[in-house]
């Protein structure tokens, strides 16, 4: 579903990426962990065509960011991304912000965008909250309109950068919890988050980057088991700390 192609990038003179390769299948899901500054969220959202790169490639669903005929706008439209802060319309209501993009983008007519909308609300637990705006809303709660708004796309696969790290410790769960609902349901996940009790739940594969690189790139099991470098062991033994 999504090749990564010993991708580098540079801001300037500063190294972000440096020949980072992966493969993530159909269905799988995978966590993006390591120290800050590592060049995790700048990976994923590669993978999005957020962030340009100089060398490498990727490809999502058979589909290179890098071929000239590639209709980025319509590539991003098949992968959700879910961002730090939530980043939704704040002049629009909670029903709005997932329907213009389903009308605007997919050509879809208003009351087949809103059906799904209420569908996807309901799933993620807000359908009593279909007629507010974002700023009426938890930080929780904004970010699960978030996900719904980027699920009402049909994406073939989900991106999430650091989802819960701007909220408040008793709202994380409620967020994780329609996150593992996706995970269950098949959805292919490329996840960059510390949450480590989400990682152990749900994750197929650790990805631990350090300086712009993929130090290791594991099954669950073995990554918590047995880190098989210092680095990760490091981090691990710091961050196992703060997690259930």
């Amino acid at each position: 579903m999504i090749s990564i192609r010993k991708v580098s990038k540079w801001y300037g003179e500063f190294h972000v990426l440096k020949q980072c390769s992966s493969e993530i299948a159909g269905g799988e899901v995978v966590v993006v962990c390591g120290p800050s500054g590592s060049g995790k969220s700048t990976l994923i959202k590669c993978v999005n065509g957020l962030e340009v790169f100089q060398e490498g490639e990727i490809l999502v669903n058979g589909v290179s960011l890098c071929a000239r005929n590639t209709n980025l706008s319509k590539l991003r439209s098949q992968v959700g991304m879910v961002f730090q802060h939530f980043e939704l319309f704040p002049h629009l209501k909670v029903i709005q912000n997932l329907t213009i993009a389903q009308c605007k983008v997919l050509g879809r007519r208003n009351e087949e965008a809103t059906e799904k909308a209420l569908k996807l609300l309901k799933m993620v637990d807000l359908s009593a909250h279909a007629q507010k705006f974002p700023s009426q809303l938890s930080g929780g709660q904004q970010q699960r309109v978030a996900i719904a708004r980027a699920l009402a796309m049909d994406p073939v696969a989900m991106l999430f950068d650091e989802p819960t790290s701007a909220l408040d410790p008793e709202m994380i769960k409620e967020v994780l919890d329609v996150m593992v609902i996706l995970a269950k349901e098949g959805m292919t996940m490329m996840v960059v988050t510390h949450e480590m009790g989400f990682a152990r739940e749900v994750a197929n594969r650790i990805i631990f980057m350090d300086h712009g690189e993929i130090v290791e790139d594991r099954p669950k099991t073995d990554f918590f088991r047995s880190p098989g470098t210092d680095r990760a062991q490091q981090f691990l033994s710091k961050i196992l700390s703060h997690n259930v």
